[in-house]
């Protein structure tokens, strides 16, 4: 069996909590350093038991404390119960991740049923925090647990996941990002040198109150440490974000431009945005007021000329073309994040999350995908 230890468990539980600091120890040395970055995930070392000691079956009972920041100022502005909610969807995430991970035939442990105990805290100490104690009962070497959720791992020919609350490296103080990490695997990671051309982090108040990395439409931008992974004719790409600043320009959230063979997701016109072309053809499509929170999915079938594009809950906006060049791939240069490189284009806009795919999913799929965003981030 794959668990044998505490050790392994809890490596696992550090390895799935990618929203902020982890810490495996005690409640009174929360920020003892005064260096956390939020949300704080602390396992507190748990009491376990060997109900049947022929068995081989330990249940461990944990209690995982969740911490974030809500200042004076946010009070004003933020529902305590809002920041609890997302405390919640953090911690429901993470333990999801969590089961997966026990899925495999040579991994087994379940959640022992009707263990989990949901507690909510409001702290005024070393920090102001709101604070969410789960307690659960975990027994490794029986599987019987089948998550239900469906994220975009799930799904195959994922090459470029990077989400606002996870893997970006950012300095506390001035909040800049000089790098984001790819979750989906393959390390298609965007980075910025420049300190003046880095976004901004903020670890609340974007859709749902979730994080956000806003770019400021002048000098802001990411690029990707290798060529555009899409090496296939069709693409899906999902994107959730808002343009800040009214502007009718063409302006990319995700961004490739080879020559004459390019790619735009983002908004024009003050309207969400999706737009492919091979160096003959341009397919594109836009509808839906930007200014608020929106969530993008486009795919293009490389083989047909289509692309199909759907802003939050709307039917399938499609642009197709029989001069299309099904031999076009998007793999010749770097994407980038914020920005359109050769012109120069910038974008006043809150991104919470990028997906691509190097494939066009089927409607199926993309349902799930937009599921599991629009529950995450409350849409529509």
């Amino acid at each position: 069996m794959a668990i044998t230890r505490l050790t392994d468990i809890v490596s696992v539980f550090e390895s799935k909590w990618t929203y902020g600091d982890v810490k495996f120890g005690y409640e009174g040395e929360v920020n003892q350093d005064h260096d956390t970055q939020y949300p704080l995930m602390l396992i507190q070392p748990p009491e376990s038991t060997i109900p049947t000691i022929y068995d081989g079956r330990e249940e461990y009972t944990f209690e995982i404390n969740f911490y974030n920041l809500y200042s004076q100022a946010a009070q004003s502005v933020v529902a305590l119960q809002q920041r609890w909610d997302n405390l919640q969807d953090l911690a429901n995430e993470w333990l999801d991740f969590v089961l997966k991970n026990y899925q495999d035939a040579t991994v087994e442990a379940y959640l022992n049923d009707e263990s989990i105990e949901i507690e909510r805290v409001k702290e005024v100490a070393n920090d102001k925090l709101v604070q969410l104690k789960l307690t659960f009962t975990m027994s490794g070497f029986t599987k019987c647990f089948r998550p239900v959720s469906n994220y975009p791992s799930d799904f195959s020919d994922l090459v470029v996941w990077l989400k606002a609350d996870s893997g970006a490296t950012f300095d506390i103080p001035s909040k800049r990002v000089s790098a984001w990490a790819d979750q989906s695997g393959n390390s298609n990671s965007v980075a910025q040198a420049t300190t003046a051309n880095q976004p901004l982090r903020n670890g609340y108040d974007g859709a749902n109150d979730k994080t956000y990395l806003s770019f400021d439409g002048t000098n802001d931008g990411l690029t990707s440490n290798s060529n555009c992974p899409i090496s296939s004719n069709s693409y899906t790409v999902f994107v959730v974000a808002k343009q800040n600043a009214a502007d009718a320009s063409t302006l990319p959230v995700f961004s490739y431009v080879s020559g004459a063979n390019l790619i735009s997701v983002g908004f024009t016109e003050n309207k969400f945005h999706s737009l492919v072309a091979d160096g003959t053809t341009t397919l594109q499509s836009s509808s839906r007021d930007s200014s608020n929170y929106g969530l993008i999915a486009t795919g293009l079938d490389g083989s047909t000329g289509r692309l199909k594009t759907s802003i939050n809950d709307s039917s399938d906006a499609v642009d197709s073309s029989g001069s299309w060049d099904d031999t076009t791939t998007f793999n010749g240069a770097a994407f980038a994040i914020g920005r359109k490189k050769g012109v120069e284009v910038f974008t006043n806009t809150n991104v919470e999350e990028v997906i691509v795919y190097n494939r066009e999913l089927t409607d199926s799929e993309k349902t799930d995908i937009k599921n599991y965003l629009n529950y995450k981030y409350k849409i529509y």
